[in-house]
């Protein structure tokens, strides 16, 4: 298998393992004020993967009329931003799967729905940043996923077309983005429902990105070598 000409991450709930914290920090905030936590943990679940406009929607529709919604979200993405500035945990794999493509040359990019400036402090802080080529963030893209646009802009970025690239997605927004975009695409499937299925796109799914880096070739050269 011939392997990409470069590799496009997702952030949250791929790289990093910040969704948990997203939730967590959900729990802590609104079961005080009288939620039960198997209702907040439902709610946060069709949150994954979700622009922050959407998630704005969300939040209207789920703490009801008269919330303080701006409120809420503003405490609860600061709360997370410090949890995760004290300690950015890693999905299983990532550190060292990044790292191996780095050592062979690779070209990088994470495309995230996340703001920019967030994405790259939170790369940083996982020792991560360096690796990229680039970090496209959810405000510097003309459309957010599920439309193709992150996709196809993260490529053009690095000069390529999107068909050159193989892109790794945890939510079914981001995989369809990925896959609407041309990407050799796999779904590594993170915070989901359990009785939700997988959207039938033609992606591979994988367990970890270690496996998916394998499915779509990305260390060929190298075993090849070995």
């Amino acid at each position: 298998m011939t392997p990409p000409l470069a590799y496009l991450f997702d952030m949250d709930g791929l790289l990093l393992d910040s969704e948990r914290i997203y939730g967590a920090v959900a729990r802590d905030i609104l079961v005080p004020q009288g939620f039960e936590v198997e209702a907040v943990d439902a709610f946060f679940l069709t949150m994954v993967g979700c622009s922050g406009a959407e998630s704005v929607r969300r939040l209207e529709m789920f703490l009801g009329a008269g919330a303080d919604v701006d409120g809420f979200n503003g405490a609860w993405h600061a709360e997370v931003a410090k949890r995760v500035g004290a300690n950015v945990p890693l999905r299983p794999t990532v550190r060292d799967s990044v790292a191996r493509l780095a050592g062979q040359g690779a070209r990088m990019a994470v495309v995230t729905s996340t703001s920019g400036e967030a994405a790259r402090r939170h790369l940083g802080g996982a020792g991560l940043l360096d690796h990229f080529e680039a970090v496209l963030g959810g405000d510097e893209v003309s459309a957010r996923k599920p439309d193709p646009a992150p996709y196809v802009e993260a490529a053009a970025l690095l000069g390529l077309a999107p068909d050159m690239c193989a892109a790794f997605e945890d939510s079914d927004r981001g995989i369809t983005s990925a896959v609407h975009a041309g990407c050799r695409a796999v779904q590594v499937p993170d915070m989901r429902p359990a009785d939700l299925p997988l959207p039938a796109l033609g992606q591979l799914v994988a367990p970890d990105l270690a496996t998916a880096l394998e499915m779509v070739g990305a260390f060929a050269q190298r075993n090849v070598a070995e």
